[in-house]
């Protein structure tokens, strides 16, 4: 379980950073689930630094994919209203 909370956790980062946002909530689900996997696998002693590795990296990856996630949502919106408005710069 910890080898696979730490896959789970590099998976997830390298599909939040190179999927530009698009599919955030994909690394997102990966991630949550290298956490949980990670949690289960400190119960066991020969694997424990193991798998609070994968929890950290899951645990960035996680918090990484929903920022990114959200600043492509308000770059969408942005870039929205600036074609509605004809400006970028709104008042």
């Amino acid at each position: 379980m910890a080898i696979a909370s730490l896959v789970l956790g590099i998976v997830a980062l390298l599909v939040t950073l190179f999927t530009a946002g698009v599919f955030g909530w994909v690394g997102a689900i990966i991630a949550i689930v290298g956490i949980v996997l990670g949690a289960l696998g400190t119960n066991e002693p020969e694997n424990e630094g193991i798998a609070k590795a994968g929890m950290i990296v899951s645990i960035v990856a996680l918090a990484l994919s929903i920022l990114i996630y959200v600043a492509c949502i308000a770059c969408v919106v942005g870039v929205g209203k600036a074609a509605t408005y004809g400006s970028l710069f709104i008042m």
